[in-house]
């Protein structure tokens, strides 16, 4: 059986992390992005990171962040995992020789193919939802059939998911991952246990099916 990675984003209390970690998240996304909600300061994710199990990784989310101000958080915080939420060309993503993922905003008439093979350097292409203005995070999911099959890079699935319509979305795309924010949230920054569990658990049902 074949499965689907689970990366569980924005979580901002080392608590809050931990008991996400101990029921099978495969990765934690920290976002350093200061509009977000969800941003997290060094300090808030060098306490996340300490409390994480063996086996867990981190991932940092950045929108068009300076290289000055990534390279200061790689050296600080103990990051597996960079996502470029913006408008980073192929050689800025590079020049941090850290794996990365490039989040794509979908919409009708982007060629998601054409950006794959400029990206051929990433771990995989992470599709969202797109809204003008807005690097992600929306909440909104987007028509999955807009999704190029074949694509020659990991599907990390995004926008809008939640314990109710997760399932579908793996059984629909077939993801090698799928990434949940606010669909399992109590407040933002603080996921509800309850609800991060059913995720996982869909997750599993989908994979099983």
């Amino acid at each position: 059986m074949v499965r689907t990675r689970i990366k569980i984003c924005g979580l901002t209390e080392a608590d809050n992390a931990l008991r996400v970690a101990a029921l099978g998240a495969d990765t934690i996304g920290l976002v350093f992005y200061p509009p977000s909600p969800r941003a997290v300061s060094i300090e808030q994710a060098q306490q996340i990171c300490r409390a994480l199990p063996p086996f867990v990784t981190v991932t940092a989310l950045f929108v068009d962040e300076t290289p000055e101000r990534v390279n200061q958080i790689i050296q600080q915080v103990p990051i597996d995992l960079l996502q470029f939420h913006g408008d980073e060309s192929p050689s800025y993503c590079r020049q941090f020789n850290k794996p990365y993922i490039k989040a794509v905003r979908v919409r009708p008439g982007l060629d998601l193919l054409e950006l794959a093979n400029q990206y051929l350097s990433s771990q995989g292409l992470l599709l969202d939802a797109y809204k003008p203005g807005v690097p992600g995070g929306t909440g909104e999911s987007f028509d999955w059939q807009l999704i190029t099959p074949g694509l020659p890079l990991p599907v990390i699935l995004a926008g809008g998911l939640d314990p109710n319509n997760v399932a579908d979305a793996v059984s629909r795309v077939s993801p090698y991952a799928v990434d949940v924010s606010g669909g399992v949230e109590a407040s933002k920054g603080i996921k509800d246990i309850e609800l991060v569990e059913r995720f996982i658990e869909e997750v599993a049902r989908a994979d099983r099916s």
